[in-house]
């Protein structure tokens, strides 16, 4: 994939849900009914400009994120899917 965000914007790959609960019951595919919260960056913007100063993004290629959960808007590229999403939607980086 060859995509460059602009400004504060970031490409996630969602994480696929979990098939099986810690208990071991598999789901339906019917259960896949809400959005991803949870992804991987892809690719990152250079920040923000306020004031004429740029703020550096917190996020980098490869960091697993936490995200809001309709924030990102959904994309495809090559027939896969991508969320791209705004520094302000990233909620946390899950270590």
């Amino acid at each position: 994939m060859n995509i460059r965000p602009i400004s504060d914007h970031i490409i996630i790959e969602a994480l696929k849900a979990d098939e099986k609960t810690k208990s071991g019951i598999l789901l339906p595919q019917s259960s896949e009914k809400d959005r991803p919260e949870q992804g991987t960056v892809i690719a990152v913007g250079i920040g923000k400009t306020v004031d004429g100063k740029l703020i550096p993004m917190e996020v980098k290629v490869g960091d697993k994120v936490l995200f809001s959960k309709y924030g990102p808007h959904e994309i495809k590229i090559e027939d896969k899917e991508y969320l791209v999403a705004s520094a302000d939607d990233i909620l946390a980086i899950i270590d």
